[in-house]
């Protein structure tokens, strides 16, 4: 089917010329199946070519009918659109009928993040000497210490640690390299770990590889693994929100604005490349000066 065909060009050339990861391919592929069962449902999906404005329209209209987030809305017909992108620059297609669409927010949500003391509530609960304790230690510590990506934390080598000068390279999306700094706790948490944890589970089943993280059989985790982990220690904790892997990243850039840190420098070691998407921290950090001015101002 030559539907498909193009569908699997493109993700082919996310994964070998954009180098993003599984995860990402994946999503991808739902926005782009999830917008062909919509128009299967609302009178047939006759192919991408003959997709026009109405198509979109109808699109819109149904996700909108099936009550889905503006930010779920948003990615998906950003997905479709770069998709397009790439139909029209490889010559596949003439036109990107999604090239014009400008989506009314409905007031954007703000990231949810969790304050100090809930951070320390997280890593006392961890807290533990057997080995996948030690593991979990050290993956909180740098997930919050460098507010790197679930997937960039999963495909970490040992080689991207520098413990000299105290900073991780990160390969992010698109093939962009950072670097971010970690600190003392970091640092130590990841010692531990390799000296007295890694080492020992990966001898017991015979696991040769550089990643820095490892299951419980010493293989590389997975950002599913990471998931589950998190989940695990919010479990150990008196706190009732849900735990998603992004809200360490959401905190580690909110304490840092909070604290003082130019927005520039945020943008920098989240590897954002616009900085208009970091600035949805300075929303959150704003509302919790508006909460703490609602507190302690007298008037």
């Amino acid at each position: 089917m030559i539907e498909q065909d193009l569908v699997d060009k493109y993700i082919d050339y996310l994964v070998i010329n954009r180098h993003y990861s599984d995860d990402t391919k994946k999503s991808y592929l739902e926005d782009i199946n999830n917008f062909v069962h919509a128009l299967d449902q609302n009178g047939g999906f006759q192919g991408f070519s003959v997709v026009n404005r109405f198509d979109v329209e109808t699109y819109l209209t149904f996700m909108d009918e099936q009550e889905y987030s503006d930010d779920t809305i948003a990615r998906r017909i950003s997905s479709l659109r770069s998709f397009y992108n790439y139909l029209v620059r490889n010559n596949f297609l003439t036109k990107n009928p999604f090239e014009l669409v400008q989506l009314r927010r409905k007031g954007r949500k703000l990231p949810r993040f969790f304050y100090e003391n809930e951070m320390k509530q997280l890593f006392e609960a961890v807290k533990g000497d057997d080995l996948l304790s030690q593991r979990d230690s050290a993956l909180l510590e740098l997930l919050y210490a460098t507010g790197m990506r679930v997937s960039e934390c999963a495909n970490l080598t040992m080689s991207q640690l520098d413990f000299a000068n105290g900073v991780v390279l990160i390969h992010g999306k698109g093939d962009k390299d950072r670097y971010v700094p970690f600190g003392e706790y970091a640092q130590t948490a990841l010692q531990k770990y390799f000296q007295d944890a890694r080492k020992v589970i990966m001898n017991k089943y015979e696991q040769d590889h550089d990643f820095v993280f490892i299951n419980n059989r010493g293989k590389q985790i997975t950002s599913r693994g990471i998931e589950y982990i998190l989940d695990k220690i919010i479990k150990k904790t008196s706190l009732t929100a849900d735990i998603h892997p992004h809200m360490i990243r959401h905190t580690f850039a909110t304490h840092l604005l909070d604290n003082g840190a130019d927005l520039r420098t945020v943008q920098e070691m989240l590897g954002h490349s616009s900085l208009s998407t970091t600035q949805i921290y300075t929303h959150v950090t704003m509302e919790h000066l508006q909460k703490d001015y609602k507190k302690y101002f007298p008037r």
